[in-house]
Parts: C-alpha cells; structure tokens; sequence
C-alpha cells in the first residue's frame, strides 16, 4: 500500500469525523450557549483523530458501514476531549496549552472547563444509545460496556489516578506499564474494540487478533508521546513540552533512557503488526497507523 493511499484515507477520515463531532455537538445558539460554545471549542479543529482512525481501521476488518463506525468514533473522541479538558485543570496536570491554543480552563474557566468535561462525557455514551445503531442490540450494548470500562477507574480515570500518585515517585518499569495500560491504553483499546463490533463479521479469531494489536498500540503511543516530550518542541506538540520531566513524572524515557525507549517502540510496532499479520489487505490501513504513530508529529 502507498503513503499517498493511507493519507487520502486518513484525511477523509479526519474530514467526515469533524463533520460527525460538529454535528453531535449542541449548536451555539442553543442554552446554556457558552457552555455549547466551550465543548465545541474543546472538540473541533484539533488534533490527528487517531482513536477515530483506529475505529475506522478496525471496521474495515470487520466490514463495518462508515456511518455506523462515525458514530464510534464520535463516543471515543468525546471522552478523549473530555479526558484532557480535566487533565489539564489546576487541580490535575495545571496545563496552559493544548492543541496549539489556550486550554479550556484557561481560555474560559475552572468552572466551565470541569461542566465541559462532564457534558462531552455524558455525549459519549449518547451516541452509542441511538436506537437500532446496530441490528445486534446485544452486541451495541457490548460497546457501551467496553466504553465505560474504558473510561472509568478500570481504565482511563484509574490511570490518572495513578499517574498523579506516582509524581515524584520512583516506579518500576511494570508499574508504569500498568498506568499506562489504564491511562491511554484502555480507551485506544476500545477505539478498536468498538470499530470491530460495527461490522458484521465477527470472526472471534479476527477479534481477539485486532485485540492483541490495540494492546500493543496503546502503549506504543505513550511510548512515543514521553519520547516527543523530549525531543519535540512546543511549537511542534501544540502543548508544553518537556512538562513532564519538570514535573517529576516518571516516563519511559525518564525510565528506561532514550535509546531503550526508542528499542521499545520498534519493539512494540513490530508485535503489533505480528497480531494482525495473518489477516487480509482490509487490516492494510492498520498497519499503516501502526507505523504513523511511531512516526508522528503534532
């Protein structure tokens, strides 16, 4: 497969997923106005949409109606939005810079950054509650179960939680995998869970082989992210660089050093193209964001 073929498809994703987010989100001349008007602010016109591209990805596999998978991506980006909008508070991560603009909280306050984070949450799930999005309503209720364990303290908010008591402190490798696995890996996870339950396919061998990939993907992406904080600047990140470290938390590079951290992630990319090496050119586009996210740039 070309470079060129992955980024058409990867624009277009991109493209019908802000289309899809825009319209999900309340419009701006319906109450309470400013806080539609901070959700969008938070939402649209940001970042790469990788957990949508990972949905997409996957539905492919499983033959899955874009439309249907819009939806997902939809669910799994709204809790990401929500996920940084609180990370970023005072009260958490205390960031100014997100996404190349001002944070929520910064750009309108504490008050209406946490009522934002609450309402794009609470969106999530209503995109995943829309009637007959699937004729399997077990199998649509499947992903809501994937989505809350996702985002709850079994996953994503487990792993801030963890994250904010391992500040200063000194971790083992083990340990700091299984924040990450809860923190970025669980809702990575269930973006490709989630795209795969779209399709009507559901090969359990073809399942828990696109499992094993998103396993391997989510902690390559934090691998990759500790590596940009070192290396990238501000400018680059479209959020602080390097706070991390001044922040006493510990990473993989912080950990492991930079040469270990970069063995790692060629580690991890080759197991996650080893879990979906046996399927068909349908998973081709997969592969490709394997191989994005290694090489990515914000």
């Amino acid at each position: 497969m070309s470079t060129a073929t992955f980024s058409d498809w990867m624009r277009t994703i991109q493209a019908r997923t802000e289309t899809a987010l825009s319209a999900a989100l309340p419009p701006l001349d319906v109450l309470p106005d400013r806080l539609h008007e901070a959700m969008r602010y938070a939402v649209l016109e940001g970042g790469k949409r990788v957990r949508p591209l990972l949905a997409h990805g996957a539905g492919r596999v499983t033959g899955a109606e874009a439309a249907i998978v819009d939806r997902v991506a939809c669910a799994v980006e709204l809790i990401h939005a929500y996920s940084l909008v609180h990370d970023d508070m005072p009260c958490m991560d205390d960031d100014s810079l997100r996404r190349g603009k001002p944070t929520v909280h910064v750009e309108y306050d504490d008050a209406t950054a946490l009522l934002v984070g609450d309402a794009l949450q609470s969106l999530a799930f209503q995109q995943l509650a829309e009637p007959d999005l699937l004729p399997d309503a077990a199998r649509q209720l499947k992903m809501v179960e994937h989505l809350a364990i996702a985002s709850g303290s079994r996953g994503m908010a487990g792993g801030q939680a963890i994250d904010l008591q391992s500040v200063g402190q000194s971790i083992s490798r083990e340990a700091l995998e299984i924040m990450h696995i809860h923190k970025t890996g669980a809702l990575i996870r269930a973006s490709v869970q989630l795209g795969a339950l779209c399709g009507p396919e559901q090969d359990p061998t073809v399942l828990a082989r696109l499992d094993q990939f998103s396993k391997r993907i989510g902690l390559l992406f934090q691998v990759v992210d500790d590596i940009l904080d070192c290396e990238a600047d501000t400018a680059t990140l479209g959020k602080t660089a390097g706070k991390d470290a001044r922040n006493d938390k510990p990473t993989y590079v912080t950990l492991l050093g930079m040469d270990e951290a970069r063995r790692l992630a060629a580690e991890l990319e080759a197991d996650a193209m080893d879990a979906i090496g046996d399927l068909d050119a349908r998973a081709d586009m997969l592969r490709a964001l394997a191989a994005y996210i290694v090489r990515r740039r914000f």
